[in-house]
Parts: structure tokens; sequence; C-alpha cells
């Protein structure tokens, strides 16, 4: 009987959650974008590290904005980075664009991107910073949209909701599911709840004086989550950070599973130490295993076990269709289980251990969110 009440429980926390993420997502629906228009210059910040997939068809992207006053920097760690290639490629085809770029040598702390950015932003030229990860696709309106919501002085920060787009292979198939469905529901229902108190990394466009108010890169420095806490910092100053209205393109690489499974529980284990009470809420994000738990224990109580999956459906849609138009779920919906089942297993993974990989490192994460090289790793 203690261990019905307990799954019920889990069941009836998880169909109020899928609740949420629906008015959640109608709330985002409901604010209507800044009318887009030329605003303030802007400076476009591209931290690279090698010849990606699709690095070319992203960055291309970048140099076709439909805007009157910007400049991309580019920031690579060595002049023989596989990457350079592209950006002289591109350089080339769109002289029009002001291109500047950075070789920043071996950084001096554990987050490689948040020195980047830092070499970056004390280079750019504007005011206004859009910084972007270099597997992001964008549509020519991008950077109008992101000027047009800082019209308003009181936002310091915003950050774009992005529609991930797998590579080849079914594990990135099911991570860019997840992303679509169960990740953009939580961060929905964060800005729904208690207003955008972080930032999501692909995309953050931000002021150069809200960055030195925080004390700038320098703070975000040992972060792995550095875009977490930026929006963090940001809000903690008085700020408003802005859940844009410009959705983005985050494509994903093919991965096998075991690069897979390893870049998923680094970031598991990363959210626990950036926001704890958060981490253990997303059981309720996962009804699927938790409802078919109770359905085997509890046959009598199939229809709430049921009743919680299809609102978990319902859920997924109007993420995934409505907020990011995205076809995905609708062509692999067979997959949402699957996805569901290994996101519940790189959940609970993500209690245990402090240790993480990241490219070709290993590191130590710390209880308030900071990393380290781990003592074998270091040089």
């Amino acid at each position: 009987m203690a261990l019905t009440a307990v799954l019920l429980a889990l069941v009836a926390g998880s169909i109020v959650y899928s609740i949420l993420t629906i008015l959640a997502a109608r709330s985002y629906l409901a604010v209507k974008p800044s009318p887009i228009a030329d605003g303030e210059p802007i400076s476009v910040l591209k931290p690279l590290s090698g010849a990606e997939d699709q690095l070319e068809a992203n960055l291309r992207t970048f140099f076709t904005q439909q805007y009157q006053n910007y400049e991309i920097l580019f920031a690579v760690r060595h002049a023989d980075d596989a990457a350079v290639a592209t950006v002289e490629k591109l350089r080339a085809e769109y002289p029009s664009v002001p291109v500047r770029l950075i070789v920043t040598g071996e950084p001096p702390y554990p987050n490689a991107k948040v020195y980047s950015l830092d070499l970056m932003k004390s280079a750019a030229h504007h005011e206004l910073l859009v910084m972007s990860d270099s597997d992001i696709r964008a549509t020519p309106e991008m950077l109008a949209t992101l000027a047009a919501e800082f019209a308003d002085p009181v936002v310091g920060l915003t950050t774009c909701p992005y529609r991930a787009i797998p590579g080849r292979g079914v594990w990135s198939t099911l991570e860019a599911i997840g992303m679509n469905t169960q990740f953009l529901g939580g961060v929905l229902t964060a800005r729904m709840l208690e207003g955008m108190k972080f930032a999501l990394g692909p995309t953050i466009t931000a002021r150069k004086s809200v960055l030195d108010k925080m004390g700038g890169f320098d703070k975000l420095r040992e972060y792995l989550a550095e875009d977490f806490v930026m929006g963090k910092f940001a809000a903690e100053l008085g700020y408003r950070v802005l859940l844009s209205s410009y959705v983005i393109e985050h494509h994903i690489g093919s991965q096998d599973f075991a690069a897979n499974f390893a870049h998923r529980l680094r970031w598991a284990r990363s959210t626990r130490r950036s926001r704890p009470s958060g981490y253990t809420g997303e059981l309720f994000t996962m009804p699927l295993p938790v409802a078919l738990l109770l359905w085997a224990w509890s046959p009598a109580l199939w229809p709430i076990a049921a009743f919680s999956i299809a609102l978990r459906g319902a859920s997924a849609w109007t993420c995934a269709r409505r907020v990011l138009r995205d076809r995905l779920p609708a062509r692999f919906w067979g997959l949402l289980p699957v996805q569901d089942v290994l996101a519940f297993i790189v959940w609970m993974a993500g209690f245990f251990g402090n240790h993480i990989a990241w490219r070709g490192r290993k590191y130590v994460l710390h209880p308030d969110g900071r990393f380290e090289p781990a003592p074998s790793s270091r040089r």
C-alpha cells in the first residue's frame, strides 16, 4: 500500500506538471513579438573548435542576415584550427560583412568557451552582443528580431528557445526529441511560474554593460553551465531576462550510444549542481516510467496511468509542434516512450559521481557548479 501511494503521488504530480507545460506554452505563445526593425549595432560572437559537421552551412546563415550594422567575431584556440578555412571562405564570399578572427591560445581556466567569449567581448566594437554556438542555424531576420527585444531598457539579457535538429542515427534523434519536448517544457514552465532567472547556452544576447556589472566573464570562468549562471546573475542585478520570441535551430551531431550517453550524463551532473531542487523535480517531467510502474504494481489503477501517459503526449505535441514548429515527434512518435525511459535512466545516473569527460579531458564537478581538471588530466 505504501509503494502504491508513493507511485500514485508521483503520477499525480506528473499529471499536474504536464498540464502546467501546456498552459506555459500557451502563455509563451500569447506574447506578441516586438516589431522587427533595424536597431542598434550588434557584435556576433562565435567560439569555434574544429571542422564540425555542417559548420559552413551553419555559419553562412550569419553572413546573410538582413541587418544593416553588425560584425562577426570568431575565436579559435590555434591558428591551424580546421574551422579557420571555413571562416576565410565565407569572409571572401561576403566581403561586405565585417569579420575578425581571434586566436586565443590555451585557456588559463577550465571553461575554454568562456575564455573565447571574454576575448571577443573585449575586441567587439558594439555594446549589444549576440553569443551564438557554432552548431546554430538562423534565418535572415534573426538579428533584427533580437535587437527589437532590447528596445525595452529593462531587458538586460535574452535567451533563445531552440529546435533541435538531429544528425544521422537513432541516438541523435532521441536526444532531439527530448530537447524539443521534455527540456523545452521545463523551460516554459519555469518561465511561467517564476520568470526567467537563467539562460540557455546556444544563443544568448546581452549588453556589455550588463556583463560588466555582473563581474564579466571572469566570474563565469569556472562554471560548466556558464549559460545558466549568466542569466541568474543578470536577474539578480534586477535586469529582465527574456525568453526570446525567436526560435533558433540547434543542429546535433551524430554520435554513437557511448558518446551520446556521456554527453547527456555530463549535463545531468552539471544541472544537478546548478539547481539541485529543480533537478530532483525533473522526475515529474518523465511521467511514462513512473506511470508504467504504477500500472504494473496496481493494474486496477491503469486509467490513471494511461491518463498520465496521454497528457505527456499532449504536452510533447504542444511544446514541439506549436512552440517550436517541429515535425520530429510526429515523424518518430513511437520513439517518445524510448526517449522518456532513456531520460529517466540518465536522470538517475546524474545523482551519482562528480566526474565528467569533455573534449577528451576529465574534470571534477564541485557542489556549486564550478569545475576543474581532474588531477590525472592536468597538464
